[in-house]
């Protein structure tokens, strides 16, 4: 019976392999981005645009601070990949999307062939998971392709992507298994879709989430607003109501238009008006200018438990009671991998270094400036409070919400720190004007949090330079 057993096991092995390296024509990845659709049809009227983007679910390995390797499930990227490695977001525009990747000519095209989807997905797991960033008005179209887990033959593991507290998410589009649809290995799957609320979300797989989020599968979108169309020398309160008042498929002289439902009329528009600053960009759609950024940091919070990690290599059962995370993160990287503004890359099991770790968490204002930056927390196990000092933070808006009341006043207010759980995001902005040029930090309260496992240094911090 033993050897029965053992033989159906290496069997299952074998089909695994032979399933990874059957030929283009047996497989079924699929890769979805349309030119044109019925909102944005391309003509010069259209509000917004179609923006695409390409994943893999997989596995790999990332470097932490004190030098070890650790094992992840994670997600990988298959188009952007010249932006990602720059630390920007993988998005593309439909034009650029669907052209071929090639690492040298078009290092942002995506991979479409199931043979390069396999030789650039495999072992190829990033922390955090992609970037991504779309504008309001736009359409989103997110391919999934699950290339499998070639460190864990045994896990015939599904993946999914889960816009996490996305607004007007299509159940289908959700992510969550038992109301969605789960990708299986050699399968992709094109997720869709639209931007109706500027702010900070994340994103992460849905298939036994505390174990998929704790190996890796977590990653942030954020979602830019209308504002930072409006022409320069055009009062922001007058152009969003201008906006709000047309019909769809109306446009306005001063290139403002509306063209589908999710213009509602409901911006926040305060009785403050201002003159937007030319080149300024914006977090919300504050009508008033007080959103006002010149530089953007994304902020990723989380942590790792390096057990938890060893035991989900090694075909050992994981104990979920016993998860206690040892090195703690902001980007994927530990203090002092958080101010090293370069990709960093770990050597995987098959000798080939890939970047696993592309975004850095060091944060540079020009002088007099003001930087967003998004901050989000995907940790499993804890909370941690994020503080600084000799520059405050202006905390903006909570869980992708601007804090305003009903009335259209500000609720923003000054502090020293701000704390997050599992699950929540801030907007905070740091205001470097009358601030001395010099470097500043960024770091966790929580004194456990500031070690790279057994060395009682590092962590969840990074640098703050004002120039």
């Amino acid at each position: 019976m033993f050897q029965r057993i053992l033989s159906l096991r290496q069997c299952l092995y074998s089909l695994l392999f032979l399933l990874v390296s059957l030929p283009a024509a047996a497989q079924s990845f699929k890769v979805q981005c349309p030119p044109t659709t019925t909102l944005h049809p391309g003509k010069s009227t259209d509000v917004g645009s179609i923006k695409c983007q390409e994943i893999s679910g997989g596995d790999g390995y990332a470097t932490m601070g004190d030098g070890h390797q650790i094992y992840l499930f994670g997600f990988g990227p298959l188009s952007g990949l010249g932006a990602i490695t720059a630390g920007q977001p993988g998005t593309q525009s439909a034009a650029v999307f669907n052209t071929a990747y090639d690492a040298t000519s078009n290092p942002n095209g995506t991979n479409t062939d199931p043979s390069s989807i396999m030789n650039t997905g495999v072992l190829n797991a990033n922390q955090p998971a992609p970037l991504m960033a779309i504008d309001e008005d736009d359409e989103f179209f997110l391919t999934l392709s699950n290339v499998g887990m070639i460190m864990r033959p045994d896990l015939f593991e599904q993946h999914t992507v889960h816009f996490h507290g996305y607004p007007n998410a299509s159940s289908y589009f959700d992510g969550v298994p038992d109301a969605s649809v789960a990708i299986g290995i050699s399968g992709s799957m094109s997720y869709y879709y639209t931007a109706p609320d500027a702010g900070t979300y994340f994103w992460h797989c849905h298939i036994t989430p505390p174990e998929h989020l704790q190996m890796g599968m977590v990653g942030q979108l954020y979602v830019r607003p209308r504002q930072n169309r409006v022409p320069v020398g055009v009062k922001l309160s007058d152009a969003l109501i201008a906006q709000n008042k047309l019909a769809p498929g109306a446009a306005t002289s001063n290139g403002i238009g509306c063209t589908d439902i999710l213009c509602t009329g409901q911006t926040p528009v305060p009785a403050v008006t201002t003159t937007q600053k030319k080149g300024a960009l914006y977090a919300y759609n504050d009508g008033d200018g007080s959103t006002r950024y010149d530089v953007e940091y994304p902020i990723q919070m989380m942590g790792f438990d390096p057990n938890f990690h060893f035991v989900g290599m090694t075909f050992n059962p994981e104990r979920f009671a016993d998860m206690k995370d040892k090195y703690f993160m902001l980007n994927g990287r530990s203090y002092p991998d958080t101010v090293n503004t370069t990709a960093i890359s770990t050597e995987a099991s098959d000798g080939v270094s890939r970047p696993s770790q592309p975004l850095p968490a060091k944060i540079t204002i020009p002088h007099g400036g003001r930087a967003l930056l998004r901050v989000s927390d995907l940790s499993v196990t804890e909370f941690t409070t994020l503080a600084t000092i000799g520059i405050p933070m202006l905390v903006i808006a909570d869980n992708a919400r601007l804090l305003r009341d009903m009335a259209g006043n500000n609720l923003y207010y000054n502090s020293n720190s701000i704390t997050l759980g599992g699950g929540e995001s801030k907007d905070v902005i740091l205001d470097a004007n009358n601030v001395p040029a010099g470097t500043y930090f960024l770091y966790s309260t929580n004194l456990d949090h500031l070690s790279n496992d057994a060395e009682n240094f590092g962590g969840m911090m990074t640098e703050i330079v004002v120039l």
